[in-house]
């Protein structure tokens, strides 16, 4: 009797093991499905172009062809954008801020979650980097050197014509620069220049940072009118777009909503995802760019919702990073031999509050979660009951939505229209209201993308970066992303997302010479002085004077104090720093520069050395030294609007 009550206890054990073990097989064998199914997922950010003056345009990624650049546009890995002569350009990527100035060309070598990777060909590019996580990546790689961010900051770097020169200007923050082998460890008020001399040699020369000019004084502007955004009371500031939403609109409380924002200056009849077109971004598909300058945020992120006052925009919780969607709408119609009496046609409307997305792009389940639950007040469970109506059960006639109902709330085009990115105000379809309410509702579109799709609304244009400059390498030590393609079974012409060329998988193929750490070279740093001497920077005018800055700049906190303001010292004349053996001549207090386009690099005093740590420690605290001041510039290039 004892035996068969041992038998039945290890019986029990052994049916216990089963148990146990099952799950955990089975979720190994789930493992490598998931994890791609995640690694498939699109980022949860992009960059946008949101400013323009002059003559700005725009090379989609895998592109020959280059076209006038659009306000609004969504910029992903793989994209060029080329500031011409008298122009500039600003591009936002969450809450930081990247500023072309005269004849600059960036490529986008990566912008993916945690990772924002810039090639700089030629020109002047100012960088505004306001949060830096343990996990975020910033660099900046030029056709000599590259330069990682290690700290939030304000950071500026110029390349000549010739590709052969970069100056790194550190106003605030740290950084490293890496180039020639060695690695160059700049702080806050340092200026270095790193020269090409042959054989992947670098010479460099540091020296207190040049007097500001034109386009430090608008950069310096633009990031004052960002800190006192009273939109980031309401949004994070890594929901890109938050920074133009308080010039175009207010706040107020709405019940059964909380804060709401509402456009101001609207024409009669508006309506959201009416003033504007489509156009095909990878790997998302379709994605929606708005015409008003406002018109990022509350089109990629939150929901729309139709009050006794008309349209407001509801952002939804206040996520440190929301995960950027290319258009939140439902589809109407759209679907393969539908027609409505006035023709074939594409029908679309805004999602409302607490309404699910379900994204028509391929993505893994947690995607359809954290898109939702960053972008409106919608729980775990909502979301699932949706997704399995529409995806698994495909009955979308059991999910009801708000807006649907609201007149002008649905729009109709021509399939034409759609797919050429023409403008959508001036191409609507009148369509009765009882054909709307009849259409079928998707999730998805069944529209094939044309190559002119993915250009929008962007035409052929003539100023664009000479041949030379675009395929000029530079110095990476980040390993360039692969290029987005199309995902799933989409298709762009004949070329299919499975069948694209080896070519278009890495943008660095040819345009990047990678690198390793250096070996660490101590960095002579002069002290920042008040009075410095006028330069003439790349692409700018020259200017002269200084004052002291009265307004300190707002920060983020970044949970350490602000740390102790140095003393500033003064020498009684200005001499070249020489460093790596080249030859520099003195320079006398106060003198103008030479005709020249490269800054005179004059130095207060003799610092001690800072030698560049190999294993550099991420910190979360800026400085707070601010830029040198000068006067407002005047320009009578007008910026560009929306229209």
């Amino acid at each position: 009797m004892k035996r068969i009550r041992q038998s039945w206890a290890w019986a029990l054990v052994l049916v216990s093991l089963a148990f146990l073990l099952e799950p955990l097989a089975a979720r190994a064998q789930m493992a490598p499905d998931a994890q791609n199914a995640n690694e498939q997922d699109p980022p949860s950010r992009v960059a946008r172009l949101n400013y323009m003056e002059g003559s700005v345009s725009f090379q989609p990624g895998g592109e020959n062809d280059w076209v006038t650049a659009e306000l609004n546009r969504p910029l992903v890995t793989g994209d060029n954008v080329w500031a011409d002569e008298n122009s500039r350009a600003e591009l936002h990527i969450g809450s930081t801020a990247l500023r072309l100035g005269p004849k600059t060309g960036v490529t986008l070598l990566e912008v993916s979650d945690r990772a924002t990777q810039i090639r700089l060909v030629q020109g002047s590019l100012i960088v505004m980097v306001r949060h830096v996580d343990n996990q975020d990546f910033y660099e900046i790689d030029t056709p000599n050197v590259a330069f990682v961010v290690s700290q939030p900051g304000d950071y500026r770097m110029d390349v000549d014509a010739d590709g052969g020169r970069t100056e790194v200007t550190v106003w605030r923050g740290r950084g490293e620069v890496t180039g020639g082998g060695n690695t160059y460890s700049m702080g806050a008020n340092q200026y270095a220049r790193f020269s090409s001399s042959g054989d992947d040699q670098l010479d460099y020369h540091a020296g207190d940072i040049p007097n500001q000019d034109g386009f430090d004084s608008w950069a310096q502007e633009r990031d004052q009118n960002e800190d006192r955004s009273d939109a980031a009371n309401y949004v994070s500031r890594d929901m890109t777009g938050y920074e133009d939403l308080d010039q175009y609109g207010d706040w107020s409380y709405v019940a059964d909503y909380g804060m709401v924002w509402r456009p101001t200056a609207l024409v009669p009849g508006w309506a959201p995802y009416h003033y504007g077109n489509w156009t095909w971004v990878a790997p998302w598909g379709w994605t929606w760019v708005e015409n008003e300058p406002w018109g990022f945020a509350p089109f990629h992120y939150g929901r729309w919702a139709f009050s006794a006052t008309g349209w407001v925009w509801v952002p939804g919780p206040s996520m440190v990073r929301p995960v950027y969607a290319p258009a939140l709408v439902g589809w109407a119609g759209g679907g393969p031999g539908f027609h409505f009496s006035a023709g074939v046609g594409v029908a679309w409307f805004p999602l409302a509050p607490g309404e699910v997305f379900i994204p028509g792009y391929h993505v893994s389940r947690a995607y359809v979660n954290s898109v939702n639950v960053t972008n409106t007040a919608v729980n775990v469970t909502r979301v699932t009951n949706v997704y399995n109506a529409m995806v698994v059960n495909r009955g979308f006639s059991n999910v009801t939505y708000a807006n649907r109902n609201v007149s002008g709330g649905v729009t109709v085009v021509s399939q034409d229209t759609f797919v050429n990115g023409r403008s959508v105000a001036r191409n609507v379809m009148s369509v009765p209201s009882n054909e709307l309410a009849a259409a079928p509702v998707s999730n998805a579109l069944a529209v094939e993308p044309a190559r002119s799709s993915v250009f929008g609304a962007g035409r052929p244009v003539a100023n664009k970066p000479p041949a030379t400059v675009t395929n000029r390498p530079v110095v990476a030590l980040r390993t360039p992303a692969p290029r987005p393609r199309t995902i799933g079974s989409e298709t762009i012409g004949s070329v299919s997302a499975g069948s694209a060329p080896a070519a278009q998988n890495s943008i660095g193929q040819g345009l990047v010479r990678q690198q390793s750490p250096g070996r660490p070279v101590p960095v002579t740093r002069p002290m920042q002085s008040r009075t410095q001497a006028s330069f003439n920077a790349v692409g700018e005018t020259e200017r002269e004077g200084s004052q002291t800055r009265t307004q300190p700049r707002v920060w983020e906190e970044q949970g350490s104090p602000e740390p102790e303001p140095q003393t500033k010292q003064q020498s009684p004349t200005n001499r070249y720093v020489q460093s790596s053996g080249s030859r520099a001549q003195p320079v006398e207090q106060g003198a103008r520069p030479s005709a020249n386009p490269a800054r005179p690099v004059p130095a207060a005093s003799e610092p001690q050395p800072r030698p560049a740590s190999p294993s550099p420690q991420r910190q979360q605290t800026p400085q707070q030294n601010s830029h040198p001041p000068a006067p407002k510039p005047e320009s009578g290039i007008a910026p560009k609007k929306a229209h």
